[in-house]
């Protein structure tokens, strides 16, 4: 897939060791998608919980359905799965979602893949 229309903007919000799962961490990231934004194919490597604020997100992993989802609305990837679409249902309104990751301590929030 290609990146087509504006990037996702990324904000970091919280990131922290879990004292009872050595070599674990949870980060929390803020995500806006500008009208048109999609994301190219990547995997977190990580338990990966979406919520939805605002607007409306297209998101499906390899080998799932693509889903839209709205405000309160939820979404899991899992540390093997490749998200194939993320993308703002919308072309004239933005979207805004937040992200929980629990992944390895210091491994990156994102690796882009083909």
């Amino acid at each position: 897939m290609h990146n087509v229309g504006p990037s996702a903007i990324v904000t970091p919000l919280v990131s922290r060791g879990l004292e009872d799962l050595p070599g674990k961490e949870v980060s929390m990231i803020g995500v806006e998608y500008p009208p048109g934004s999609v994301d190219a194919a990547h995997t977190h490597h990580a338990h990966a919980f979406v919520y939805v604020l605002d607007g409306s997100i297209v998101m499906q992993v390899r080998g799932g359905t693509s889903t839209t989802l709205v405000a309160g609305q939820t979404f899991y990837e899992g540390p093997n799965d490749v998200h194939i679409v993320g993308r703002n249902a919308s072309q004239s309104a933005p979207a805004r979602f937040v992200v929980f990751l629990v992944k390895d301590t210091g491994a990156p929030i994102l690796t882009p893949v083909e």
